[in-house]
């Protein structure tokens, strides 16, 4: 006789909600079956680009286009030399271009799996790598981009280049904080998904991607700027040959602030989700 596996049962004390044991279970359980997610995420992709030709290297052929085109322009209107501003350009906007795609995707990524929420126990966890990968791997088809240009310019960096794979790591947990954060607070207020969109619109300019820091009188305003530490702890080893020890430090500063309000609100908030979607 065929045995079906059995749904687990829950038990809730309303006296004793135990959130944050459940809250903990709901991350190791997310983590546990990351493999979920990340198939998940490689069908949106090939679902966003069924019936194209090339698929999401549009992406990668779009930016490519803004790099050559922003890099002849501007390297002229700030007076910078081509071969050390193209490779900075390239890498600013394929991070800031992840960054600016993973912030949006967060806002929605709850509300969009509405019908799996309420008919499955899966994890939120689940949901929030789901978004992380999709971005991920839509951003890894612009990367050869970076080689490309090192390739043009004849700039090629050190053994630094290795300090950026930290650097990953952070906007990783950055990504997955901001799907657990801002997906549920879109879930309840789904006017906060346009104004975080309106926010990045302005934090592009209000970023070193196309400037330089340099080219400010006082550069250490921009670690005021939560968005600029992010993006160069990835760029500088790739670029300017290190970061600094504060930049570093602010950067680590900021992802321990986001993670801690995202947990804050995943303890107390995670069992009204399936009321809110």
């Amino acid at each position: 006789m065929q045995q079906t596996a059995a749904l687990p049962t829950y038990h809730v004390n309303a006296r004793d909600p135990q959130r944050g044991g459940r809250a903990m279970a709901d991350l190791a359980t997310g983590f546990a079956s990351w493999r979920l997610a990340w198939a998940l995420a490689r069908l949106d992709l090939r679902n966003r680009y069924r019936g194209s030709v090339i698929g999401p290297f549009w992406v990668t052929l779009s930016t490519a286009v803004m790099v050559v085109g922003l890099g002849l322009l501007y390297s002229q209107l700030l007076r910078q030399d081509i071969t050390l501003y193209l490779p900075h350009l390239a890498v600013s906007l394929i991070v800031w271009n992840t960054i600016a795609a993973m912030v949006p995707d967060a806002t929605s990524c709850l509300t969009s799996a509405e019908g799996v929420i309420r008919q499955l126990p899966l994890p939120l966890t689940t949901h929030a790598l789901r978004s992380v990968f999709r971005n991920g791997l839509s951003a890894a088809h612009s990367l050869p981009l970076i080689l490309v240009v090192f390739a043009a310019m004849g700039h090629w960096p050190g053994l630094e280049a290795l300090l950026a794979l930290p650097g990953l790591v952070l906007l990783g947990i950055n990504s997955l904080a901001a799907s657990l954060f801002l997906g549920m607070v879109c879930a309840r207020f789904r006017d906060i998904g346009q104004i975080v969109t309106n926010i990045m619109q302005l934090a592009f300019f209000m970023t070193p991607v196309i400037w330089k820091a340099d080219l400010l009188s006082n550069p250490s305003v921009l670690l005021l700027n939560p968005f600029y530490p992010m993006l160069e702890v990835i760029r500088g080893p790739l670029v300017e040959g290190g970061v600094s020890l504060t930049v570093w430090g602010m950067a680590l500063l900021y992802t321990a602030i986001h993670c801690g309000i995202a947990a804050a609100f995943f303890v107390r908030f995670r069992s009204r989700v399936a009321f809110w979607v």
